[in-house]
């Protein structure tokens, strides 16, 4: 397991880090789209293996004044937020995902997806989210397929799995019934960098009408190979409005955006170890590569759905 620690949280800690990180540009440049989006998929897969430097210099300077510590973060968050909504319009990543359910930690997941964002033109919907997975790791759900569209396919989502089972058909499925939903936390609709961002903003919300937590923004940190700034929230008092024990959110530096999450609980038998609760990690991330309805339709000779 992993212990994180943390120091005291400061105001002019977090307000400094979050005023330079904020004036860095916020996706003034748009990241480059080099490569297919096949690349990522045939690519050597590792675990979501990430570093934070052992003498990263926690910023200092000006306190900025917030009623609450989580504050700043969220102010944070609502900045990444509508970066995203403003010049991201589609991405493909490989997604490593590992979730406790039913108090038991699964494994680690990899999928190659491919997202499109909902664009919205005069309050009407002209672009619909929508999603392509591909399962590449472990060997029991690699060759897995689904895809979803909002307002698409009567709501459901398509899928069919990989290997000896593909004989089973493609489904389609409720995203919110118990056959889409089995070991999953979270349904299909809620994947993808805003939905994080956005439940990140929600649970934010929700926590600072509560009690006390310690909020930290530091440098140092390493998501695939690319420097991340890290934001780390801390609930000392276990309480059962309290979603998590710690939580970390590793933010691109030049991106802006939210790359990974990982929530641990509290210390369970005097083990001195916090468990893992879900943990998701975004590479090989290639942004704005023109994903059409082909990338997302079940009829894509590029896919498997009608193979048997």
């Amino acid at each position: 397991m992993v212990r994180s620690t943390y120091s005291k949280w400061g105001r002019g800690v977090l307000g400094l880090g979050l005023s330079a990180f904020l004036s860095q540009g916020l996706l003034a440049q748009q990241p480059p789209a080099s490569g297919s989006p096949s690349d990522a998929a045939n690519s050597k897969l590792s675990e979501p293996v990430f570093r934070v430097s052992k003498n990263a210099a926690t910023p200092a300077g000006v306190p900025v004044n917030a009623p609450h510590p989580l504050d700043p973060a969220l102010e944070l968050a609502r900045q990444s937020l509508t970066l995203m909504q403003s010049q991201i319009n589609d991405y493909t990543a490989v997604l490593v995902k590992r979730e406790r359910i039913d108090e038991e930690l699964g494994e680690n997941e990899f999928m190659f997806i491919k997202v499109r964002n909902r664009k919205v033109v005069d309050n009407n919907v002209v672009v619909p989210f929508s999603v392509y997975l591909q399962f590449l790791q472990p060997a029991s759900a690699k060759g897995r397929e689904v895809i979803y569209v909002e307002n698409r396919n009567d709501g459901k989502l398509i899928a069919h799995e990989g290997g000896y089972k593909r004989m089973l058909g493609t489904h389609h499925l409720e995203p919110t019934g118990f056959l889409a939903m089995k070991g999953q936390r979270y349904p299909l609709t809620d994947i993808g960098l805003e939905n994080l961002v956005v439940k990140l903003i929600e649970r934010g919300e929700k926590d600072r009408r509560h009690g006390h937590c310690l909020v930290d923004l530091y440098p140092g940190g390493k998501v695939g190979g690319r420097n991340c700034t890290i934001l780390r929230v801390v609930h000392p008092e276990k309480q059962p409005h309290f979603d998590f024990h710690i939580a970390e959110i590793f933010l691109d530096d030049e991106w802006k955006i939210p790359v990974r999450y990982i929530a641990f609980g509290w210390d369970k038998n005097d083990k001195q170890e916090n468990e893992i609760i879900e943990e998701y990690t975004y590479q090989k991330i290639k942004i704005n590569v023109g994903l059409t309805d082909k990338d997302f339709d079940m009829a894509n000779t590029e896919y498997n759905f009608h193979r048997r």
